[in-house]
């Protein structure tokens, strides 16, 4: 029979068909690659956004010179002579055992307390956390500016770097009636340090960055614009602060507020919040006020002000006008006290004070 020839060539012929059919495939695929019309996948969305203004490198400058000031304090232990431990066992039923377990539950050790005694008294005078906020260099030399309330109950005091260093920091001065304080680190060094802008240049609606330690979070910036000037928040009786609606919280105080030279322009010190975190109103130092504090404490350790002891108020039109006054300008002494160095002068109430020093 004839059917073995006949398999061969229809096996030979479907071979030959295949093989055909890989060729032609293989000419078109090199075809495709060779002419660029392979398919190929969707690129991602991209949008080319318009260029607007970065504070990026004003933070990547500054930065270094703005740290977290940590502040402790040490509280005395009320029973430091352990003579009020009688009064505190009069009280206790005549039980020995618990009078025994009362001794040891407040650490006073054996019988006679003298061991536990001082394992107490060197527990309870360690420094305690009382504070935490924000603070800038001024100097290479280490001198940096705080607020008073974030210092004022301390009696040591951590500076953390923005690297997360830290480094022990000793008080200088400080100034309760402007809120400031500044603080020098203890040992050598050379720091990034900032420098205060003329704060008479600023304008509502001038951009400002704010870099701090909100909430103890670390470096941290927030930006916003100049608010308003001259605020009066009867914080005291050199109020006339710069507004900002950068956000500011807990831990930003004696944090610095720049201009987009990387200049100071402001001090974080309160903001007014119905709910104690930021609702985008804070208040800050002027510059120009916290250059003269903080060159005095650096100085002298503190303030020394003068006093006139008169009361002013401001020249309106109306009373320049009643006075015969050319312009509005100058004050209007309202009183002048009797002991006061003002009267002794020849200051009265009615005056209009237009010049000092001739100026």
């Amino acid at each position: 029979m004839n059917i073995a020839p006949n398999s061969h060539s229809r096996t030979r012929k479907r071979l030959m068909a295949a093989a055909a059919s890989v060729a032609i495939a293989g000419a078109i695929g090199f075809g495709a690659v060779a002419t660029g019309t392979a398919p190929v996948l969707a690129e991602a969305v991209r949008v080319e956004a318009p260029q607007v203004p970065s504070f990026a490198d004003v933070v990547e400058r500054v930065s270094p010179a703005v740290v977290s000031v940590r502040v402790k304090a040490k509280i005395e232990s009320t029973a430091d002579d352990g003579s009020n431990l009688p009064d505190a066992f009069g009280n206790l039923p005549d039980d020995p055992q618990l009078r025994r377990f009362f001794r040891e539950f407040r650490g006073f050790g054996d019988q006679d307390g003298r061991d536990g005694m001082r394992r107490f008294e060197r527990r309870d005078r360690q420094p305690r956390p009382v504070a935490q906020g924000s603070g800038f260099f001024i100097s290479e030399d280490g001198y940096l500016v705080t607020n008073n309330h974030v210092v004022g109950e301390g009696s040591s005091f951590t500076v953390v770097m923005h690297d997360g260093k830290e480094l022990d920091a000793k008080l200088v001065g400080t100034d309760p009636r402007t809120d400031l304080a500044v603080l020098k680190v203890e040992g050598d060094g050379k720091f990034t340090y900032v420098d205060f802008a003329d704060d008479s240049k600023v304008r509502v609606g001038d951009w400002v960055v704010a870099v701090g330690n909100p909430f103890g979070l670390g470096g941290t910036v927030t930006a916003g614009i100049v608010s308003a000037r001259g605020r009066d928040i009867g914080a005291g009786p050199y109020d006339d602060f710069i507004q900002i609606d950068a956000s500011v919280n807990r831990g930003n105080s004696g944090g610095p507020t720049f201009n987009l030279n990387g200049q100071v322009v402001g001090i974080n010190t309160a903001i007014f919040s119905p709910s104690g975190g930021s609702v985008g109103i804070a208040f800050d130092i002027p510059a120009s006020t916290a250059k003269q504090v903080v060159q005095d404490l650096m100085k002298d350790g503190t303030v020394q002000r003068g006093w006139l002891g008169v009361e002013i108020q401001p020249v309106t039109s109306e009373i320049a006008e009643s006075l015969g006054l050319k312009s509005d300008k100058g004050a209007l002494v309202s009183s002048a006290q009797d002991d006061g160095p003002g009267k002794e002068a020849g200051i009265s109430a009615g005056d209009v004070i237009t010049q000092v020093d001739g100026k």
